[in-house]
């Protein structure tokens, strides 16, 4: 299986240096990637709006090794709370962060991104939107949750995202589901040890089941991660069976993914955010993407090898 390859890839400097070189990669990397620079970002995003997408935006910078990169992480969003304000679209979009990008794998780390993403969560409350914390791999997890639940005592409406494929993530929801708690679900992008998370894909669908009804059961707000046509048509049963109105819940994708589903949930009044990374620290985003997606996946390793 490459998809296992390309995620332990992803953490590789020397395959950074490789992929970073090869010319096939930048066409590759602009179908996920909505630009390095924050004004490509906001013409992409100003583009999905006018076609009725609510839109998440990701300022890419994970794994950065020292302070001053999640400093710069954090002014980074810090401009893009000023700009979605200054061109009116805070009510259309919010902001996803990884807290390992405003230090949270650095030593006192933990301390580090709250003290971070603190401002910027207070800056998207003053211009109108909400922050969602994004999850990463499964040693992160308890830190997440709990700088989540410092941030939502002021800021109710932070967001959180779950992984159905760690094994704790049932549990997760069930504490997680309560009145307007705004919660991402997703199947999981990293590689995780046997030990904490479930291997097969099979056992991380029904995974994914169990959690997707335990958050529309709930009280709060699901946002429904996914671009398995099966789990977005479980979530429409769900959502009816548990008469939840078509505002109460919504559907993500990222950025260049099933383009067509989404305009099609659009039609059909659904809520349909999509995920749009930006900036020019891409390469590990990218690679999770390739390793989700086989085809992608195939085409770019052939024109990477041939070009090499």
């Amino acid at each position: 299986m490459l998809g296992p390859v390309l995620l332990a890839a992803a953490r590789s400097d020397s395959i950074r240096r490789l992929v970073s070189a090869a010319p096939v990669t930048r066409p590759m990397v602009d179908r996920f990637v909505a630009g390095e620079q924050l004004e490509q970002c906001l013409t992409n995003v100003t583009s999905l709006t006018g076609r009725g997408m609510q839109v998440t935006v990701d300022h890419l910078g994970e794994d950065i090794t020292d302070r001053s990169e999640a400093v710069r992480n954090r002014d980074a969003y810090l401009a893009l709370t000023d700009a979605l304000a200054g061109a009116g679209l805070a009510e259309h979009v919010e902001m996803s962060v990884k807290l390992s990008a405003f230090g949270q794998a650095l030593p006192g780390g933990h301390d580090l991104a709250q003290r971070n993403v603190l401002p910027v969560v207070e800056a998207a409350t003053a211009a109108g939107t909400t922050v969602t914390l994004d999850m990463e791999d499964h040693t992160t997890v308890d830190s997440t949750l709990a700088i989540l639940g410092q941030l939502r005592e002021r800021f109710p409406r932070t967001g959180a995202v779950v992984q159905s494929y760690l094994f704790r993530t049932e549990d997760d929801c069930h504490a997680l589901a309560g009145e307007g708690s705004r919660v991402r679900l997703v199947k999981g992008a990293y590689k995780e040890p046997a030990a904490v998370a479930f291997q097969n894909k099979g056992e991380v669908d029904k995974a994914y089941v169990r959690c997707l009804k335990v958050l529309m059961a709930g009280k709060g707000y699901p946002m429904v991660g996914s671009h398995d046509p099966r789990m977005v048509a479980i979530a429409q049963d769900l959502a009816e069976r548990y008469g939840r109105k078509k505002d109460e819940y919504e559907f993500q994708m990222l950025y260049g993914i099933r383009e067509a589903e989404q305009e099609r949930l659009v039609a059909q009044g659904h809520g349909m955010r999509v995920y749009v990374p930006y900036g020019t620290d891409w390469y590990g985003y990218f690679m999770r993407r390739l390793a989700e997606r086989p085809a992608n996946m195939g085409f770019f390793l052939r024109s990477l090898v041939s070009r090499g």
